[in-house]
């Protein structure tokens, strides 16, 4: 592998964390930010062509039609977005889910002209810890838009039945329930099966249900449910499971184990198809699409946990999936981290790329995680950690080949200060020849930054 030199860096004002994995098409990026502006960018130069307002922080990765026309994202409110490619003028808004603590993490999915939009919250989960939030009533679900239009065509929540009263806690608030399974992750489309595939968290309350942390299919024309392979039962958990008076814990909480990994459909060289799925549990899964979601292998690769085990995003080539552990540990940042590479057919461990010691302990966030998604190329992959490093491993026998620290200053091509920080949220794109990056996660835990680099091939 040729090493890598930084091309450009452009810096998000007044942001601490970096949203929006850069999206690459016709020679520009496409990303979204925290502050909600939207950015067309010359990938070369880092210029701007333009930019778009939008209502509220875009935290999903931006999908363009294969005209290079439209470009569509979702945002933390629920609203869902087409702007037109060239000039980044609105073409339509459409709000698709009317719970007020809804939001879109995962990239709407786009094909044969409709988009199918991950719903997520995250928020209702958090909003428990206060003894008068009456928890819970959000659902996840997956909404397909026609792609021209943004007319509704279905809709699918992963809990088919709504909230109702359960109990009163001991504030006297009357909890609701059941509630969660968000979809954080885009949908995956099977072509074959004509179906479309995600992955859900945890359940936010009682009573316990069968769709959170699971593999669901739904009919890609009709948005029907045509099965659910539950992974973890029982995980029903908020954040009042951490707050003195568990007020609005769930009676017999769990360990909340999402899945925040979109299910990578592989197909093998005897055409045998499998689903792979990491979890925060520490394992990885391998599902027989063609079998309902019939358990093929499982692999524990860390210990799993809060935020621990595989948090954003796993890759695949034709032989191996790579796997990044997170396995955070705030009472010792040097724990937790390593990469995998396992056997897509068996789950055999093929190798172990244990993480390097963390060069800035001492600093608050800074942690030996990695929670970033996994990239992968022809011959190497790519993993970030919460240290602040980008590392560049060989795919056949792991041996480190690159290493960035992007925990310094950096001189912007817009002129807006900007430092690297953890990387968690996003991982790296690579296309045409060059490498990009968006470093900085201040949320829950982590090392701020607010800037994005561009790197390509001495």
């Amino acid at each position: 592998m040729p090493a890598l030199k930084l091309k450009w860096a452009f810096g998000f004002p007044n942001a601490t964390s970096v949203f929006g994995q850069p999206t690459i098409a016709g020679g520009r990026l496409f990303l979204g930010s925290g502050d909600g502006t939207v950015y067309s960018i010359d990938a070369h130069s880092g210029c701007i062509y333009w930019t778009f307002k939008a209502s509220s922080t875009v935290r999903t990765a931006v999908s363009i039609d294969p005209a290079l026309k439209s470009i569509y994202f979702g945002d933390v409110q629920a609203n869902v977005y087409r702007l037109g490619a060239a000039a980044g003028e609105l073409l339509w808004k459409v709000h698709v889910e009317e719970h007020p603590l809804a939001r879109n993490t995962g990239a709407p999915k786009l094909y044969a002209g409709r988009l199918y939009v991950p719903v997520s919250s995250g928020v209702e989960e958090m909003a428990a810890a206060n003894p008068k939030y009456p928890c819970c009533t959000f659902r996840g679900s997956v909404v397909a838009l026609d792609a021209e239009t943004g007319k509704q065509l279905w809709k699918t929540y992963t809990i088919p039945h709504p909230a109702k009263p359960t109990r009163v806690n001991q504030a006297g608030t009357q909890l609701m329930g059941p509630a969660g399974a968000a979809v954080w992750s885009s949908p995956t489309i099977d072509v074959e099966r004509k179906a479309v595939y995600v992955a859900t968290g945890n359940s936010y309350a009682d009573p316990p249900v069968a769709y959170n942390d699971a593999i669901l299919s739904f009919d890609l024309e009709t948005g029907s449910m045509q099965w659910a392979r539950q992974i973890t039962q029982h995980d029903t958990w908020n954040a009042a499971c951490l707050s003195p008076n568990k007020a609005s814990c769930p009676e017999n909480p769990g360990e909340d184990l999402d899945f925040g990994c979109s299910p990578i459909l592989v197909k093998l060289s005897g055409g045998h198809r499998l689903l792979l799925a990491g979890q925060k549990a520490g394992v990885m899964h391998a599902l027989d699409p063609d079998q309902q979601g019939k358990i093929l292998w499982q692999v524990r690769l860390g210990k799993g946990g809060l935020l621990g085990g595989i948090e954003w995003g796993s890759a695949a080539d034709g032989q191996a999936v790579y796997a990044a552990i997170s396995d955070l540990d705030s009472a010792n940042p040097a724990a937790g981290g390593g990469l995998f590479a396992l056997q897509i057919a068996t789950g055999a461990k093929i190798w172990y790329a244990p993480p390097p010691k963390p060069t800035c302990l001492g600093r608050a966030g800074c942690s030996a995680a990695q929670q970033a998604p996994v990239t992968v190329i022809p011959g190497v992959v790519f993993s970030g950690s919460m240290d602040g490093h980008l590392r560049a491993y060989q795919t056949s026998e792991g041996n480190l080949l690159w290493d960035f620290d992007v925990l310094r200053d950096f001189e912007t091509v817009n002129g807006v200060p900007a430092r690297g920080g953890s990387l968690n949220a996003t991982g790296p794109t690579v296309a045409g020849g060059m490498l990009f990056l968006g470093a900085g996660y201040s949320q829950l835990v982590g090392l701020p930054g607010n800037v994005l680099l561009a790197f390509a091939a001495e």
